[in-house]
């Protein structure tokens, strides 16, 4: 029986990872390939989830477990050496690369995500100034209810969002994974023609209104400073742990026919299909102090608010998910800055992470990672995401 397919019953999930891995373009000539491009790309995402975070721990942990890797594909050559490796990381194309683990999320993960929370992050020393190459930045769409990372775009540095973000909807859209689902965004991607796009693809945004938009951010205040209490709808959530106690409460209003005014200057973008607002008030109690905030949104989805409150709430899970990748996977410590290392590294911190979080048994993604690496059949289920 071939070595791939030894684990299925049915068909394992590894072996579909591996056939994503094998519709890369590898420029070799056959004849000289030791190390097969899918066998690498396995090695380094299982090491990557069973806690390696350079490619020297990589090889090392392939070395050590050669055995279970030859379950899934013959690795006639063994382990390829370090240098090597970065090499070839530093080579495949990352847009490619980023389609095999959402392509495989898809296969596994069918059908519509209610909420998608988009936001960037940078790889801090990534930068290398005296080359002039600036901190990789990538900007994730992110399944807030699956916490799994639908796609990824990498972009020169923050200020690119508002550029890439309408690039990263058509991906979705493309994918069919837009349609129907709640599109959370911060400030920065409070812009008109973003929300037109995402309308335009069937689903509804929720933005936030800071510093960008100044004068609706200031308008949507006034109203809700002074709206009839027949006009609002509201509810509480109290949460507590790490040493704090959240109190939030969410107030909603479907009254938005003042937002559109002949006091507009001729030519002004507009906002044309908001329904609702929101407004949250949080208040976070910690043990020796407590801060207060609020914060306004704008929304094309109908008034429901619940779901408003869970969007809200659930973009925080994509902030999380970023907090973990620099504390667990030391991606702000990563100096890949050669080719394409940076940007492909990027891409299997957080398809693993997102395995490791969609496995539902208990414990932190630290020991979660040193289990997979202690314990191979542990690393198979979070594979198999069951």
């Amino acid at each position: 029986m071939d070595a791939i397919f030894v684990d299925e019953m049915p068909r394992s999930r590894v072996a579909v990872l591996l056939q994503q891995f094998s519709q890369l373009a590898d420029g070799r000539e056959p004849w000289r390939i030791m190390y097969p491009l899918a066998e690498v790309l396995l090695l380094l995402t299982c090491a990557t989830i069973a806690g390696c975070d350079d490619f020297d721990d990589i090889v090392a942990w392939g070395e050590h477990h050669l055995d279970f890797l030859r379950r899934f594909s013959p690795y006639h050559h063994g382990i390829p050496c370090v240098r090597w490796l970065q090499t070839l990381v530093n080579r495949i194309d990352p847009e490619l690369f980023g389609r095999c683990f959402e392509s495989w999320i898809k296969e596994l993960w069918p059908g519509r995500h209610d909420l998608i929370a988009i936001d960037g992050k940078t790889s801090r020393r990534t930068h290398d100034a005296r080359k002039g190459i600036k901190a990789l930045h990538t900007l994730s769409a992110y399944a807030t209810d699956a916490r799994l990372v639908l796609a990824q775009l990498s972009v020169p540095e923050k200020t690119n969002e508002i550029t890439a973000i309408p690039e990263l909807l058509d991906h979705l859209a493309e994918t069919k994974q837009l349609e129907g689902a709640l599109v959370t965004i911060d400030a920065m991607g409070c812009q008109v023609a973003i929300a037109d796009k995402i309308v335009e693809y069937k689903a509804d945004y929720l933005l936030a209104l800071k510093g960008n938009q100044p004068t609706l951010e200031a308008e949507v205040e006034d109203y809700f400073r002074s709206a009839p209490a027949e006009e609002l709808v509201s509810t509480n959530t109290i949460e507590k742990g790490h040493g704090r106690i959240e109190m939030r409460t969410y107030t909603a209003s479907s009254v938005v026919d003042w937002i559109v005014s002949e006091r507009s200057y001729p030519g002004e973008p507009r906002f044309t299909n908001i329904k609702t607002l929101v407004k949250v008030h949080s208040r976070i109690e910690y043990a020796d102090r407590c801060s207060i905030e609020t914060r306004f949104y704008i929304s094309s989805a109908a008034l429901d608010i619940d779901r408003l409150a869970n969007g809200v709430r659930g973009h925080w899970g994509v902030e999380s998910m970023h907090w973990l990748l620099d504390v667990e996977f030391k991606d702000d410590l990563s100096r890949c800055r050669t080719g394409h290392g940076a940007k492909n590294m990027a891409i299997v911190r957080r398809f693993a992470l997102g395995l490791i979080r969609a496995n539902k048994r208990k414990g932190s993604v630290k020991t979660r990672r040193k289990s997979a690496g202690w314990n191979t059949d542990y690393l198979l289920e979070l594979l198999q995401i069951k």
